[in-house]
């Protein structure tokens, strides 16, 4: 099932995701909606990591925090499941990578806390009607993301590097897209870092950390947003005994419109 023949509604993709009928990236899915990244841990790590969205809001912008124990998020997607309604989930203990699942059932604990973080592919529908070229999108791969030398502020147990997703973007469009996604501070607002990737500790475009590989043209710029796969890289920094996170570019999608979170 390709993203052209899913539904466009949010709750019929979560539906999919939930009964595994489909569980590919959500760049481009359901256009319109917004998307979160997704950490989930223990509550008595839960304040801790509260404290350091609040002092990291580019990587980290918080839509909506699950109570302990608590499946359901209320207040931006009612009645969706947030154990089941992701396409992939990874698990990491004491700071390693463990493995993915595709539901959380048999994981889940009376003391888990959810944490949903705005996402890019937020502004992507945007960026796409400004007449911006998404090359992911149009080759149907993940957006390229990479752990760069941005350190984030601390909190508590957590530190750790900034997550930057690169989009190429032409020259001449540049100045537009830094207009169109200035307007959703709620999922990473406008650019960090514009060229020279080796300035924030990129050494190899072609080899990101997270996602594909997207070709950059000699009439582009790499463009770098603030990721919300950052936490998964404080994660392989700090080691916290047990942490669920998004499969990065499997989003979950909201019943919000990105079009609510727009600012002026």
């Amino acid at each position: 099932m390709t993203v052209q023949t899913l539904p466009e509604s949010a709750k019929e993709v979560r539906q999919l995701i939930r009964t595994g009928q489909w569980r590919g990236i959500t760049s481009g899915v359901a256009p319109g909606h917004v998307q979160a990244n997704l950490a989930i841990l223990p509550r008595d790590l839960a304040f801790d990591f509260l404290l350091f969205c609040q002092r990291n809001p580019k990587p980290c912008p918080l839509l909506e925090v699950i109570e302990p124990g608590k499946v359901e998020p209320v207040i931006t997607a009612p009645g969706a499941d947030i154990r089941t309604d992701v396409p992939a989930y990874r698990i990491y203990e004491n700071g390693v990578f463990t493995g993915e699942t595709e539901s959380l059932v048999d994981y889940w604990r009376d003391d888990l806390v959810s944490f949903l973080l705005g996402c890019s592919f937020s502004f992507e529908n945007a960026m796409v009607e400004a007449g911006i070229p998404l090359r992911h999108q149009e080759l149907g791969l993940n957006v390229a993301m990479y752990i760069t030398n941005i350190p984030t502020t601390p909190a508590g147990v957590f530190s750790g590097p900034t997550v930057v997703s690169m989009r190429p973007v032409k020259r001449d469009q540049i100045v537009r897209a830094v207009q169109v996604t200035s307007r959703f501070p709620a999922t990473h607002g406008a650019p960090i870092h514009i060229g020279k990737p080796e300035d924030i500790g990129i050494l190899d475009l072609d080899k990101p950390d997270f996602g594909d590989r997207v070709e950059l043209l000699s009439d582009e710029e790499p463009v770098f947003w603030a990721c919300g796969v950052t936490p998964q890289a404080v994660a392989l920094s700090c080691k916290p005994p047990l942490m669920f996170a998004h499969g990065p570019g499997k989003m979950f999608i909201t019943d919000q419109r990105d079009v609510d979170y727009a600012v002026l």
